[in-house]
């Protein structure tokens, strides 16, 4: 079992980047795949980017691809999200989570269901 803790949202316009921040508390972090995840005020939750246990595998929604990053660093047990060039429609709550599939050869998935532990979220708001 993992915990997991965003950190980094806020209030930017835009045009401007942020970077949001995963942390883990307890588990075996680098035996995880990771996704970001949001959810904008009235829409379902979404994926975002996902990342393999080593970090050598990675995944964009296509909407995000050419202006997130998504990394991670096993020994700070810390996953990133740098989000540059930031639109209004990335307007939502940004939630972390690690794949219920563990090991350093699974590909990191998309759907909801592959996530078994998730992070509270934090809010970001890109005003025009």
């Amino acid at each position: 079992q993992v915990q997991l803790a965003e950190s980094g949202g806020g209030l930017v316009q835009a045009g401007d980047s942020l970077t949001l921040s995963c942390v883990a508390s307890e588990g075996a972090f680098s035996t995880y795949g990771l996704g970001w995840f949001r959810q904008a005020p009235g829409k379902e939750r979404e994926f975002v980017a996902a990342i393999s246990a080593s970090g050598d595998i990675i995944d964009y929604d296509v909407t995000v691809g050419d202006r997130f990053t998504i990394s991670r660093d096993n020994a700070k047990k810390t996953m990133y999200l740098q989000m540059n060039n930031l639109k209004p429609a990335d307007t939502a709550i940004y939630s972390c989570a690690a794949d219920r599939h563990r090991g350093p050869t699974v590909k990191p998935g998309r759907p909801l269901w592959r996530y078994a532990y998730w992070g509270q979220g934090t809010q970001v708001t890109v005003s025009s």
